[in-house]
Parts: C-alpha cells; structure tokens; sequence
C-alpha cells in the first residue's frame, strides 16, 4: 500500500517542503535549531555514552513508563517510510552544517495504544506530528503532546485517543539536524582536493543511528520498506541503497538544486540505510545484470585505484551467490570509498561505505597486505547482503553471528578472488590465536547474550568486539568442518530461503542444519547441533584438551591464562564442552573425528608405541580450543620440530607455539617449555610459524623491555632471525627483487622487521639506507617494506627524520600511504616528538578523528611511548569520550591498547583509580575491555613474579651458545 502511494503520489510529499514557501520555512528552522544549539551549550553524558542536551528534570526519577525503557513497545509495526533530505554542504551564518528533512512512516497498530514512541536522537522537531488514518472509515485520535526523551532517545507523542488494532496510519514528521562530524548517523566527512575543502554527507547507522537522521522505529526486527528522496547541490552525486529512480532540478528561492528519487528498497532494517552527497566520481561494470560500482574522490578514481575493487567485487559476488545457491537480491552493488569513516566497511545494503584503506588499491603506493585487506573486507561485506541484510537476527544479542559468520566466509570470498594467496590458513592468526586471548580470561563472555541484558546503545556497542567477530568466525568454521562444507551449506540455503526479508535467532540456524544433517546419512554426530554448538555459544572461554599419550586419556578444562582469577559468570553445562577433535600419529592422519564430551575419555588410538612415535592433535586448527600432552609427548614434538619440522603441517607449527607459550602463561607447562618451541626457528622459513611466534614474543617484550632481561632476550632471537633475514636477503638478491609467494612477501617482512627489532646492524643500515635515499633522491621503497623501513629509520633516527616523515603524512593523498606513515611516526625514540605526536590527535585537521584513537595506541606500543600516551588518556579522558563519542567501536581497542605493557602494582593501582575517576563519565564501549585490562595486568604481575628469574637465566644461556650468524 505504501509502495501505491509513493508511486502514484511522485512529487506530492516532497513539494512540501521544495516550494518557495518551504524555502523560507527551513530557513527558520536552521535559525531555531542554532539557537537551541547555543541554549544546549551545556551539555550531559547519558549512560549511554553519547553527548545529548540536558535532559528536562522531570524525567531525574526513574520510572516504569514506556518511554523510560530502551526497548520499543510491540504495538507498532512499520510497513514503509517515506523520507527526504536535504543536507547543506555549507555552513550556515552560525558556523553549524545542517540538514532538514520530512518523513512520512506508514504503521500498523497490533495492540490498542494511545502512545506512540518512535526513536529520534537530536533532531530538532520543528512543528508538531500528524497523525493520519490510511483506512477511511477510522479517524486518527489526536496528538496531545510532543517532547523528545533524551536518554531512552524516544519521540514521545501522547494521543487523545487510541490507535485501532489491525489499522494503519501515517505519521507524518518535520526535522532538522546538525551533519556533524561525528561519524555516526547523518554526518559530514571533509578532505582537501587541488587545494579546496569538500564536504561529503555520508551515513553510519549501525547500531542505533538511524534515528540521528529521521525519526524511526530503529530496531533490527523493525524491517519495512525505505523510500528515498535526496536534495542536494548541484553537480554532486546522490546516493542510496537503491536504484536512482528519477532527478530533476529544482528551483528554491535563489538557489537552484537537484533532487534525486529512489527506487523502493527491499524490506530492511533502518541500521542498513544509508545515503550520500558528495561530488566523487565512480567507475563500473555490469555482472549478470547487476550494475556494480565503485565512487570515490575523483583523483583517486583517476588514478585507478578503485580498479582492483572493481575487479574483484564480481567474482566475489558470483562466489557467495554459489555458496548460499541465493541470487543477490538488488539489481546494484555500489561501494563507495570515504575519507572519514569509523568501522573499516559497512554492509549497507546495495550501497557499502568503506575507509578509503579499505577499498582503494594503488599499486605504486599499496603493499601485499593492503590489497589482502581490500579483497577481504569486500568479500565481508558482500557475505552479508544475504548473512545479515537477505536474513536479519532479530535483536543485537545475536550479533555475534551476523558478524562471525562474515568473519568466516570473508576468507573463502578472498580465496576465491585470489586462490594462489593460500589465505584460508590465516584465520587462524587474525582470529582463532586473536580471540584466544581474551576468551582466556574471566572477564570474557558468552557468545550470545539473552536478550534482556542488550538494551542500552552502549551496551550494543560492546557487542562489536572480538568475541563476536573472531570467536564466531572460529566456532562456525569448526562446525562447517565436522558437518562438512557441503551439508552446511544447505543449512545455510534453506535457512536463507525460509527467512528471507525478515528475521530470525540463532537457534533458527541450527535447526536449519540439523535438518540438513538429517538429510546426509553419511554424517555422524554425537549429539544434535543445537546441544553441540549451545556449549560453545552459550558460555564464554574454551577448554584446554590434554592427551596423555601413554595411557591414551584425554581430558578437558576450561583454559584460563591467569588460574587463580575468580570466574563469576555461571555456566549452563559447567564450563564442558562437545569437542571435535582431528588428530594424526607420527605423519599420520586420521580420517575420522574423535569426539570428546565429558570431562575425561579413554581413546586407545592415541597411546604411543615406540619410543618416537608421537600424537598431535587439533590437526589444522579448525577446533577452537588448546592442546596439552604429557612431558614425554612434548619432548617428542620438540624434536620433531629440531630434526625434521616439516613432517608437521605449518598451520600446526604455528599452533604448537602458540599453545605452549599460552599454556606457561597459564602455568600449565613451564615457560621454559614454550620457549624452546622457538629454538629451531632457525630452520623455519614459512610465515605462519614465524608469525605465531613475533606474536608470543610480543609479551615478552612488553613484560620485559624495561627489565635486565632485554639484552639476553635480543642477543638470543637475533641469533634466530639471522638465518631468516640472510635467507631473505639472498632470495630478493640484496633485496632488489619480491619474493613470488603472498605469505614469502609477508614473512620478508617478518625478516627486517625482527632483524632490527633485535639491534642486527645490517638490518638497522639497511632501513636507514633506504629511508635517506628517499629523503635526499625521491627513491622510493617498494610498498611492501615501507611500513617496516619508515618505522625502524624514524626510531633510529631524529627530528630529522620525523619531521619529513610528517610532511609526507600530510601530503600524502594514498590512504594506505598515509596509514603507514601515521603508524611510523609513532616509533621516533624522541619523547618529546611523541608528546607532540599524542597533541596532534585532538586537532582533527591534523589527524582525522576516524584515526585518533589508533594514533595513541601505535604510540602507547613504543616502549618510549607508553607512560606518555597513559598519562595522555588520563588527563584528558573526559575530553577524549565526549568527542568521539561513548559508542566509538574503537574505544576498546584504545584501553586495552594503552594498558597493554602493565605488569607492576604501581601501574595496577593507576588503572583501578583510572576506572573510579572516571565512573561518572563513563566508558563507553569500553567498559569491559577496561576490566579485562585489569584482569590481564594482575595476571602479568604473577607471571613476572613467577618467570623473571627463569626466563633471564634461559636466555642467557641459549645467547652464549653460538654468536650470530651474520
């Protein structure tokens, strides 16, 4: 019905607001919405974590109204919206960018009410709703009141009478916003071409931030049909999820402008809207009908970097339409690349905004790892057109599997798009090893949460972290294996099919795979996959498996890095979980899948025989848990590691340092253990076991870069990266060449890198060589090396060296050169040059507001950094949560990235005086990452106190065993 009327009606909701006469009314409204912006001055923090108005002291006392509650009311459900903008690409006389904007939503009422709550976050409503009925034998009670709820973010509108079950109505609202540079909901990006400041008025609704832009029901489950209209100057673009479907110019007093129609879109939730002005250019093709497009500035469409996007967003759609066997379901896929832009992309559907790092590709200026990262952000995003956008989960307690499932297949679209990279391994390093570490304490949580404990927007926000994006990859491909790809795609089909458009819970996708299942005889479970998956769903952490092999007993725990700390949070199956475990013997494979489910089991097949017969298990990493053995199974795989390692997978290499350095950290097994997992490293050349190990070695360097044992710890891992970098020097002959493999290029990095970490001379003139030779000839280093040369020659060097680094940064116009030179300016020695660098994040014209967060962690990592980037975020802490917002998704990362190096009771106490300092201003996103920050440094202050003296004692002796092998 809605549909009817906007296609009937074209041109009659929006005259109302294009004539002249609507003219002079939005001039009245910027007048009235600048000055409640100046009466507002004074503002509040909410608890949930953004900067609103003063709310009025009515609503001081809590209550049991409905406005008073988070969650909308189930008496309204949307069927359509009809929505335009007009944002002002200029400022107005007060300095303020602005939009307006008039929305009409068409509802049903299913539960006799005479209330209406419909969520708006600062918007100024300019004159009173209207309410209408759509059936004309039902007259619409009237209004009575208006006011706007700032904490629960409620329209509140309090009618004379009640709304009919089983009718419809159009509500019909007026509004004005400011296009702040917020990041979040209708804002403004700005960047500088040929000399000239361009405003971009772009969008970022997920999660709660659609109601920024127009008054909404703003809930996943809230699915209807958006149609779009956008004025805009003219000479830009107008953008949105769908199809523009007519343009036209228009003529409002003096100003002349264009005004764009969409077509409808398919039903949706609002935090997948999206709509853009601005004046970029695009490139395209077309995929079996689809129009696919790429938008970004016109000098970087001109220099064909949004050509690789281009290239692989195709195959990548064509890969996923043969996964889900589900056509894509819009006829156009745009992408547009941002110069500011919180998340890294966004799955708007038909309309994908990304950072400009991850869509554009510019092969003179782009390493390896900047177009992995473009191959598989996309194939993310496109996952879910039908993951997440087809089929939505119903509320954000669910989360986790919109996001970790797109976390899984993004490595099957990327290796689709690029088979020769053999990138389907790397999960395990960017993920499984990642989440590891934070499911590991007793902070964590539970993959799902119920529902009821989801309600604030800062409590969505936390959701948006690594539990949901890497544990959830994890676990969903652990299930895709033990089903087999195969059968779990046709869960995934049927699942899709039977929910299209419209929402469902987790526990829906199980059911959906259980029937496929039950379709394949040949598969055999234990258990159903609801009982499997609920263990590892519905508790936090993961078990440590261990396997004696001389009696054949495998045994479960839940794996904690720090044993003594408190675990809290109750369990519904008493922290045990359904384990598939793949396992080979001595070059052996097994076929089958041994599944453990009690705490303990006798499995005969893994006894050992022979005195070098020898088990390891987890084969792949495609379980998500940690594996111990006996003593004398350890010692076995050490020298197998020692006199022939690659009779062991190197994805298994890799996981047999990480699980032994995170077994002594968990006092499982002595640190010293773990340690001579790193002795035969001078035989190893491939990138995943070198990876795993810089990874681990990244805590001893932050336990002990301040301590006696840094000297004996660089003189030991210089005598084992040597080999690696003559290796690598000889390959590239003297670094001249690339070498041919994606992970030989990222493991060549590996090489430098550590190499100079370690004070190598060679390695240290090498960087420094380079680095001047572009300072004093424009020589340029090759891409794949500049992140590694501009940090090693920056720290070895001086102002010098940094400040022409900076002026590089700030003409650089490549975002992935300018990312590298951001990050390398952090590693100047100079502590005054890093207190300038930390000032410089709150001047956005320096350092954009996206990156400033980022900014003090790469500074917090240096060792010269630390103190000076904690002190920073201290005493500025109230400014820094205010300005970039208490639902900033980087909040997190920035906590536990400045607390990271914490291992003393000085420093512990700090960050305990941190936290009730601050309780009044809040967190934000970051609540729990601050109490996981604290639990990870009393773990680290044990762990030194327990490992200091042993750990110095090794090193120096394997460093006096044989020099370096320079």
């Amino acid at each position: 019905m809605g549909k009817g009327f906007f296609l009937s009606k074209p041109v009659g909701v929006i005259c109302m607001i294009l004539g002249a006469g609507a003219l002079a009314t939005i001039i009245a409204l910027s007048v009235v919405y600048s000055q409640e912006k100046a009466k507002n001055d004074n503002q509040v923090l909410p608890t949930d974590g953004g900067t609103t108005t003063k709310a009025p002291a009515t609503t001081a006392v809590p209550s049991n109204e409905p406005w008073d509650k988070y969650r909308l009311p189930k008496s309204l459900v949307p069927r359509w919206y009809n929505v335009t903008l007009w944002p002002r690409l200029l400022p107005d006389e007060t300095g303020l960018y602005i939009f307006t904007g008039e929305s009409t939503v068409e509802f049903e009422c299913v539960v006799e009410t005479d209330l209406i709550l419909i969520h708006s976050n600062k918007l100024n409503h300019t004159n009173l709703a209207r309410l209408t009925s759509v059936d004309s034998g039902v007259k619409a009670p009237s209004i009575k009141s208006s006011l706007p709820q700032i904490e629960t973010q409620y329209l509140v509108l309090k009618l004379d009478g009640k709304l009919v079950k089983g009718h419809m109505y159009h509500l019909h609202t007026k509004f004005t916003g400011e296009l702040a540079d917020d990041l979040g909901g209708f804002y403004r990006s700005e960047y500088f071409e040929d000399g000239v400041k361009k405003v971009v008025a772009t969008t970022q609704m997920q999660p709660t931030d659609a109601r920024k832009a127009f008054p909404c029901f703003d809930e996943p489950a809230m699915k209807a049909v958006f149609h779009i209209t956008l004025i805009h100057d003219i000479g830009t673009v107008a953008l949105s999820n769908g199809k523009q479907q007519e343009t036209s110019m228009l003529n409002l007093g003096k100003q002349n402008v264009q005004k764009t129609v969409f077509e409808p879109t398919e039903k949706m939730s609002t935090y997948l809207l999206a709509f853009i002005v601005s004046d970029f250019a695009h490139i395209n093709n077309t995929v079996d009908e689809v129009l696919i497009r790429i938008f970004a500035r016109k000098s970087a469409i001109d220099a064909g970097q949004g050509q690789y996007a281009l290239n692989k967003t195709g195959p990548i759609l064509k890969f996923f339409e043969g996964y889900y066997s589900s056509k894509y379901p819009l006829p156009k896929s745009d992408q547009i690349a941002l110069p500011d832009f919180n998340a890294g992309a966004m799955e708007n559907w038909g309309l994908i905004t990304y950072r400009e790092t991850a869509l554009l590709y510019d092969e003179s200026f782009s390493s390896n790892s900047n177009k992995e990262r473009i191959a598989t952000i996309i194939a993310h995003e496109l996952a879910h057109m039908w993951f997440g956008n087809l089929v939505t989960l119903r509320w954000w307690n669910d989360l986790w599997l919109n996001e970790g499932f797109a976390s899984y297949v993004e490595y099957l679209g990327a290796d689709h798009a690029e088979p020769d990279w053999n990138i389907k391994d790397l999960i395990v390093l960017n993920d499984v090893h990642r989440v590891f570490a934070v499911d590991a304490l007793a902070s964590s949580h539970p993959l799902s949460s119920k529902e009821e404990d989801i309600q604030k927007p800062a409590q969505i926000s936390e959701l948006f972290d690594a539990i949901s994006y890497s544990k959830g990859a994890s676990v969903l491909r652990m299930l895709s294996d033990f089903l087999s790809e195969r059968v779990f795609t046709q869960g995934l089909t049927s699942y899709l099919n039977t929910f299209a458009f419209g929402n469902a819970v987790y526990t829906d996708l199980w059911e959906h795979l259980q029937m496929a299942v039950d379709n394949n005889t040949d598969i055999k479970l234990p258990d159903t996959v609801n009982n499997i998956m609920n263990t590892w769903v519905l508790q936090m952490g993961f078990p440590v498996v261990t396997i004696d092999t001389k009696t054949g007993t495998v045994t479960q725990k839940h794996f904690l890095l720090d044993p003594d700390s408190t675990v809290t949070v109750e369990s519904p199956f008493n922290y045990e979980w359904i384990v598939p475990i793949k396992w080979m013997k001595t070059e052996v494979h097994q076929t089958d899948i041994q599944w453990l489910q009690a705490k303990t089991d006798i499995v005969d097949k893994m006894k050992t025989t022979g005195p070098t017969d020898w088990v390891l298990a987890n084969i792949n990493v495609l379980g998500y848990y940690r594996v111990n053995y006996d003593k004398d199974n350890w010692d076995r795989l050490l020298a197998v590691l020692s006199t022939k390692h690659n009779s062991i997978p190197a994805i298994n290499r890799a996981q047999l340092v990480d699980d032994a350095f995170n077994l002594a950290r968990a006092k499982i097994i002595p640190t010293v253990m773990a340690l001579k997992t790193t002795k035969y490293l001078n035989l190893e050349r491939d990138y995943m076991p070198w990876k795993s190990a810089l990874n681990n070695l990244d805590f001893f360097y932050l336990m002990f870069d301040r301590s006696e044992v840094y000297g004996p710890m660089q003189k030991y891992l210089m005598k084992q990266v040597s080999p690696l970098f003559n290796f690598y020097k000889t390959l590239t002959a003297n670094w001249t060449k690339i070498p041919p493999g994606h992970l030989d290029q990222y493991n060549q990095q590996n090489a430098i890198s550590m190499a100079c970490r370690t004070g190598l001379e060679e390695c240290t003139t090498l960087t420094k060589t380079l680095f001047k030779n572009w300072m004093d000839t424009g020589s340029q280093i090759h891409p794949n090396l500049r992140s590694t040369v501009y940090c090693n020659a920056i720290a070895a060097g001086g102002a010098t060296e940094w400040e022409f680094a900076w002026s590089e940064f700030q003409k650089a116009t490549i975002a992935s050169e300018a990312e590298k030179l951001r990050s390398a300016l952090s590693c100047t020695k100079q502590p005054w040059l890093l207190n300038r660098y930390l000032e410089y994040t709150l001047n956005s014209t320096l350092i954009r507001k996206q990156d400033a967060t980022s900014t003090i962690v790469y500074i917090a990592s240096n060792v010269a950094g630390q103190s000076l980037a904690w002190d920073f975020v201290r005493a500025r802490w109230t400014y820094i949560f205010n300005e970039y917002g208490g639902g900033s998704f980087s909040f997190s990362n920035l906590i536990n990235g400045v607390t990271k190096r914490f291992s003393s009771e000085y420093e512990l106490q700090q960050l305990k005086q941190f936290k009730a300092d601050n309780s009044e201003v809040g967190f934000g996103s970051g609540t729990l990452a601050l109490d996981q920050s604290i639990e990870r440094t009393i773990s680290n202050i044990k762990w030194i106190t327990e490992n200091k003296q042993n750990v110095l004692s090794w090193f120096e002796t394997e460093a006096k065993l044989n020099e370096p092998m320079l």
